[in-house]
């Protein structure tokens, strides 16, 4: 019998965020597959676990993978960590998981803290739906062509950010999104000096103008206003036609929905362009 894969969430600031089960996991499992092992011997400590810690992150993934597969093949249960928060969550883990999936390994999760799933919880944005890309590009160029991808979206975008760049990605946000566009930054989220701004772009950009902020961060941008539509019904079904890849159904449905009008009634303009094509 193959031994058992154990994704286990850790706290991200504050060690009470640990759950009875990742205690009695991570004490129980012959091997835990850490990101940092020096990190992680301080909780283990904490907690007074002793199981063995191996190294496990970004630049030994497949290496480390095909060695921990041989592992769990012969028996053993393994747990994977990382410095903070959930595994495989723009953390290193997702090549080792599929691995263990493709190779028939069970593969449990041990929920628990998520900076991502805190900041949404109490940024007072909309989350019936988002959409999260990790960390932004460290480069300005990177960054803006993300943020033309995204400056149009109806739901809320999350990214995660080191205090070194917020300013410089603030200003990005400004300039692609808008500085009246709502915005959350969360900031040490759990620790004593947790932090959570709100407001718009344009304030956290006065907000923070000083530069001088630790920790690392969860930015939050509120979903864009709806899109006004240029021109008419039927020059509009033609445009989303021509420029994307969407079927005409896709499109006599965005064309109803941006111009509140009924279904059938787009519909029934679509058909001379269709026929026309």
């Amino acid at each position: 019998m193959s031994g058992i894969l154990y994704v286990v969430a850790t706290p991200i600031g504050n060690l009470e965020d640990m759950t009875y089960r990742a205690v009695r996991v991570l004490q129980e499992v012959d091997l835990i597959a850490a990101e940092d092992t020096r990190h992680s011997r301080k909780l283990l400590e904490h907690y007074g676990i002793k199981t063995p810690l191996i190294s496990y992150h970004e630049h030994n993934e497949e290496q480390r993978a095909a060695q921990l597969i041989e592992k769990l093949q012969a028996g053993q249960s393994l747990a994977l960590i990382s410095d903070a928060g959930t595994p495989c969550i723009a953390d290193p883990g997702y090549r080792l998981v599929f691995r263990c999936r493709a190779a028939g390994v069970t593969v449990a999760a041990v929920p628990g803290a998520s900076a991502l799933i805190a900041a949404l919880s109490i940024a007072g944005l909309p989350t019936d739906a988002f959409r999260f890309v990790g960390f932004l590009p460290a480069k300005s160029h990177g960054r803006r062509q993300v943020l033309e991808q995204l400056k149009d979206e109806q739901q809320t975008v999350a990214f995660y950010e080191g205090p070194h760049r917020l300013q410089a990605s603030l200003q990005d946000i400004a300039d692609i999104c808008g500085e009246d566009r709502l915005i959350s930054v969360a900031r040490e989220l759990t620790k004593r000096h947790e932090e959570l701004f709100g407001g718009t772009v344009a304030e956290a950009l006065e907000h923070y103008a000083e530069g001088k902020v630790k920790g690392e961060l969860v930015l939050l941008l509120g979903p864009a206003p709806p899109r006004k539509p240029q021109g008419t019904v039927k020059e509009e079904l033609a445009r989303l036609h021509a420029e994307t890849d969407l079927t005409w159904k896709q499109i006599v449905k965005q064309v109803a929905k941006d111009f509140n009008l009924p279904g059938s009634d787009v519909y029934k303009e679509s058909l001379e362009l269709r026929g026309n094509d």
